[in-house]
């Protein structure tokens, strides 16, 4: 049997130790702006008809505002449960489909106000320990990325042993768990509503970066790493597909004795690369691009998930605006790290959690003083390299100076290319 035609095992894999691949959340920005010059031709993406979250009594919801969650999976399947191409599995050194569960690698809310003022992406780190909403085969609590493949599984398990076919079984459990992922995250960050979720895969992330490479990111430091391929040098430099993947999973270091990175290292690249994408978008001709623009088409049918509800038409313009860079980007806080059943934890402060996403909800007025620039960031981003065989590249002419960020805790603004480390 081929290994396109192989059956994929719906086992969900959770305490497997592996490699894995953050999903990047811009994939849905990419999708969403590309709805903007071809919105008909977005038929075929796969939608999920679940109810989504209102807000709790109390929490305040300006009328006419739009809440979306980002879910990154760590499947190495698409949307249908069927592997990748090859070639996806070579360049982002994901094994195959046998490997990897269903994680929630990468969760961001973004906030659009009613007002047209700027919007937030507020990242939750994927180990932070949390109450699940619906207790999947009776756990309640756990990491917050594991809801979703715990639902999934508990449902397929249940639905093929009452002679639930398995491809009807599949899809049902796919969408119990984005319904209990979805309410995890509304009551974790102090009973929100959300209106939309865009639910992507490591393939479509790679498919975007693909279709709209080289990119340019910056780094504060040089850095490798063997396990995610890692290998850059400091300053601004351009990459393709294959070394955005490893820009976006990298959470350690292999090679310098100086540079210590961690998961929150992690999210914040793929906060940083989001924005470089958006640079990209802004000064490159991708939307006249037929080529490009086919391929971005092509990766949100197979790879990308959206509710029923979502209109995305009537955010073209919304998406436009951020793909222009008007967003910051801002990571929940971690009390202390933690080992709880075995099991290396995030441990979180519920109550300080709920009350950050609410003042970044509804921010003061614009009477107050600014707050957009980071307080402690470096004045300067490092030097660039000079143009060689290390790869890198100036700033594309006539962009805004990168601002350096050596903070997760930092605002990260976006409109310029931001260095990271």
């Amino acid at each position: 049997m081929s290994r396109t035609s192989r059956p994929v095992s719906r086992r969900v894999q959770i305490r497997r130790r592996r490699v894995t691949v953050g999903v990047l959340a811009v994939v849905a920005a990419a999708v969403i702006a590309v709805v903007a010059v071809v919105a008909s031709d977005l038929n075929g993406i796969h939608r999920s008809d679940i109810a989504m979250p209102s807000a709790s009594p109390g929490v305040a919801q300006n009328t006419g505002e739009v809440n979306i969650l980002v879910m990154g999976l760590d499947s190495r399947v698409d949307q249908d449960g069927k592997p990748f191409p090859q070639e996806i599995y070579d360049a982002i050194h994901a094994e195959d489909e046998s490997v990897g569960g269903y994680n929630t690698n990468v969760l961001m809310f973004i906030h659009i106000p009613a007002n047209g003022g700027k919007a937030v992406g507020i990242s939750i780190p994927r180990d932070d320990y949390v109450d699940y909403a619906n207790a999947p085969d009776g756990v309640t609590k756990g990491k917050i990325k594991e809801d979703y493949g715990r639902t999934f599984q508990a449902t397929y398990d249940e639905l093929t042993g009452n002679g639930t076919d398995d491809a009807t079984a599949y899809q049902r459990a796919r969408d119990a768990a984005r319904q209990a992922q979805i309410q995890t995250v509304s009551s974790f960050l102090g009973g929100v509503r959300i209106d939309h979720f865009v639910e992507v895969t490591m393939a479509a992330f790679y498919r975007v970066a693909q279709a709209v490479q080289p990119i340019t990111v910056c780094l504060n430091q040089a850095t490798a790493d063997t396990f995610s391929g890692a290998n850059f040098a400091a300053g601004m430099q351009q990459i393709d597909a294959a070394q955005a993947m490893a820009f976006v999973r990298q959470r350690r270091d292999t090679q310098y004795e100086n540079v210590d990175l961690t998961d929150l290292d992690r999210t914040r690249r793929q906060q940083a690369f989001m924005i470089s994408l958006a640079v990209k978008l802004k000064s490159a001709q991708t939307f006249t691009d037929f080529g490009a623009m086919r391929s971005l088409i092509d990766t949100a049918k197979q790879y990308v998930a959206i509710d029923q509800g979502f209109d995305l038409l009537s955010l073209a313009s919304t998406a436009q605006r951020l793909a222009g860079g008007d967003i910051t980007f801002q990571t929940l806080p971690v009390e202390r790290f933690g080992t709880i059943d075995g099991e290396s934890v995030n441990i979180v402060d519920q109550d300080k959690i709920a009350g950050i996403v609410r003042d970044l909800l509804n921010p003061p007025s614009p009477t107050a003083a600014p707050t957009d620039a980071p307080t402690d960031a470096a004045s300067d981003a490092p030097s660039s390299p000079s143009d060689g065989a290390d790869g890198s590249s100036p700033s594309p002419s006539g962009s805004p100076t990168p601002q350096s960020y050596t903070n997760s805790q930092q605002p990260m603004v976006s409109g310029a290319v931001p260095c990271v480390n």
